[in-house]
């Protein structure tokens, strides 16, 4: 049974409109949700699901907490694979301690493979970061922040080291500003770590550079792209009800007083919505499922989870954009739920992995990689 119950819900949707108009986080939405008990552990296939309604009625709130759910979710990944290394984030998180992720480099295109943040290994297995991370969705309320960095102690033999930060550690900042289009409420400021202290036993992984197929990354992957694939669906859910509504709602004055339901491009424009919108849930939630039941799809995982997310991100896009055309002039004011809605859709475009990056990887996967020329 979901804590998000329909009174909390729709405390949080009347809440969403201010937080994006002031620019400020959803501070009474966190503090509600941890009251509840969401920010406990859940199954991958639960948390998609709350994670799709909780974003119908306020997608910024449901993006940020995705965040959350991303690292809760990796430590459940390798606690049902047997590895109990990180079972403390999922007692910490039944506690309401709020994880963040803060992982994102400007200019790292190689994601999760590599790191421009500097690890520098200690002589009592701690290890200090300094770097600049981007995006640090829940920046004013995170007391945990998963990083990473680079480790080149040993020049020939680079290391990757994911680990995570406690608020009160100390050796971190947060700069410049978030005046975003979309997603205003996430405060996803820039993060600065300078020397930020991680205990030896913080320190989840310590990987080589590139490509890994170690649990800690699959969990990082699988969680990430099907939750947010997750929110940007159920923008979509939202944008169509409105769309519905407002075609009953509006009538026609060339039809003589009728409905806008009644009106056959009207009809045909939100029945291709929905045609679209009804093909994300059975692939989310099939692949949530295999990722909590285990089932193995080897080398065609990271090719069904990319194009998971690119395929959601657009028809929510979509989605909004039909519910938009059908709602009329109206919607382009401001201060609509729609044009909301629309602003916070376009936040897909920014999340890993682009269009670029996915149609590579699914390339690579039917075809092998692209022959050396010389």
């Amino acid at each position: 049974m979901t804590v998000l119950t329909p009174e909390l819900l729709n405390r949080i949707r009347f809440r969403a409109p201010e937080f994006d108009r002031e620019n400020r986080f959803f501070t009474e939405d966190l503090t509600e949700l941890r009251d509840a008990g969401y920010l406990a552990p859940q199954s991958l296939l639960e948390a998609a699901r709350n994670q799709r309604l909780l974003a119908r009625y306020a997608p910024a709130t449901a993006l940020a907490i995705n965040m959350h759910h991303v690292v809760v979710g990796v430590a459940r990944v390798l606690h049902d694979r047997g590895d109990a290394s990180l079972d403390w984030i999922l007692d910490d998180a039944r506690a309401g301690e709020l994880f963040a992720f803060g992982n994102s480099e400007a200019g790292n295109d190689e994601v999760m493979f590599d790191s421009g943040t500097r690890a520098d290994p200690q002589a009592d297995g701690s290890y200090r970061f300094s770097g600049t991370k981007i995006f640090t969705s829940l920046s004013p309320a995170w007391t945990r922040l998963g990083i990473f960095g680079r480790d080149d102690s040993n020049p020939e033999s680079p290391r990757l080291v994911h680990g995570y930060l406690m608020r009160d550690s100390g050796g971190h900042r947060t700069v410049g500003e978030w005046n975003t289009l979309g997603m205003r409420a996430t405060q996803s400021f820039t993060t600065v770590l300078e020397d930020a202290p991680v205990p030896a036993d913080r320190i989840a992984r310590i990987l080589p550079v590139g490509p890994s197929a170690d649990p800690y990354i699959f969990g990082i992957f699988s969680n990430f792209l099907l939750l947010i694939s997750s929110v940007y669906a159920g923008i979509a859910d939202r944008a169509l009800e409105l769309g519905v509504e407002a075609a009953h709602r509006r009538t026609s004055r060339k039809g003589g007083g009728r409905p806008y339901a009644d009106d056959p491009d009207i009809r045909w424009q939100l029945a291709d919505a929905a045609i679209a919108l009804d093909s994300l849930a059975p692939q989310i939630e099939s692949l949530a499922a295999d990722v909590d039941t285990l089932v193995d799809h080897g080398s065609a995982w990271f090719r069904l989870l990319v194009g998971t997310k690119i395929r959601s991100v657009d028809v929510a896009r979509a989605v909004v954009e039909k519910a938009i055309r059908c709602s009329g002039g109206a919607s382009y004011s401001a201060d609509t739920e729609l044009s909301r809605l629309y602003r916070d859709a376009l936040a897909g475009l920014f999340h890993p992995s682009d269009p670029e990056s996915a149609h590579s990887t699914v390339a690579s996967h039917l075809l092998g990689p692209v022959s050396d020329p010389r």
